[in-house]
């Protein structure tokens, strides 16, 4: 299977890799078509096995990844630890060969690390959980200064696409009156497009980080390549990864 993952353009050390999977390979079929990687989302539960096997093999993973079970909140934890599939929508480890990972289908799939190689981290934001703060966290839970973090944005659903009602702008305006600028006027009353992008770029400044890459790929726009749940409703997952080289 011809499986064309995205590694991420930024400067990081070499020994951090990285990588967004799209949906090309893989062997699901009709609404999943590609390489789904989520297991929860009415796939065949063998067809997915095999995704995770072919994405396995493809990027050489070290060890299988740690997989969370995302509820668009603000969690943190850090791998490894003995739970399987804890809830949470963020994790990092300073352990090599620790495969850190989060699922999307629209929402920003965000990776860190330290310019040193010593931590790495991946987060799921969804607006929900941008809002509540699950970048903030996920910075202060790597514990060190954030001047020497590195962050790089992945796919979501684009500007063009995102749109929201009031409640959602006044959620983040209400957080920092300079969201503001990431909205504009929607197709109808009381309704917004928001760029997520902008906003994630908003809140990483605010919490110190300089070195922001990435973002501007919408998933949205391109069923080519990406799933997107508001683009078809069912629909398959794909993941963002973060490891430090063992080697």
């Amino acid at each position: 299977m011809n499986l064309q993952p995205i590694i991420p353009d930024w400067p990081a050390p070499p020994a951090v890799r990285a990588a967004f999977t799209t949906r090309a390979g893989g062997v699901s079929t009709a609404a999943h078509a590609g390489l789904n990687l989520g297991r929860h989302c009415g796939d065949d539960v063998e067809a997915v096995a095999e995704n995770h096997r072919l994405l396995a093999s493809a990027l050489r993973l070290p060890q299988t990844p740690g997989w969370l079970r995302q509820v668009h909140g603000t969690q943190v934890i850090e791998w490894p630890q003995a739970r399987v599939e804890p809830e949470a929508d963020a994790a990092f480890t300073r352990q090599p060969g620790v495969v850190c990972a989060v699922q999307a289908a629209d929402c920003l799939p965000v990776l860190l690390c330290a310019d040193d190689g010593s931590r790495v981290a991946a987060a799921h934001a969804g607006w929900r959980g941008l809002c509540s703060g699950v970048l903030e966290r996920t910075v202060a839970a790597l514990d060190c200064d954030p001047a020497r973090l590195l962050a790089w944005l992945g796919p979501a659903i684009g500007p063009e696409a995102f749109e929201v009602g009031d409640e959602v702008r006044a959620a983040f305006v209400a957080a920092d009156p300079a969201a503001a600028a990431c909205f504009r006027p929607g197709n109808a009353p009381r309704k917004h497009y928001g760029d997520l992008f902008a906003l994630a770029r908003q809140r990483l400044a605010a919490a110190g980080l300089c070195r922001v890459y990435g973002g501007g790929i919408s998933t949205h726009a391109d069923p080519a390549r990406f799933y997107s749940f508001r683009r078809d409703g069912i629909c398959g997952r794909m993941a963002a990864l973060i490891w430090i080289d063992p080697h």
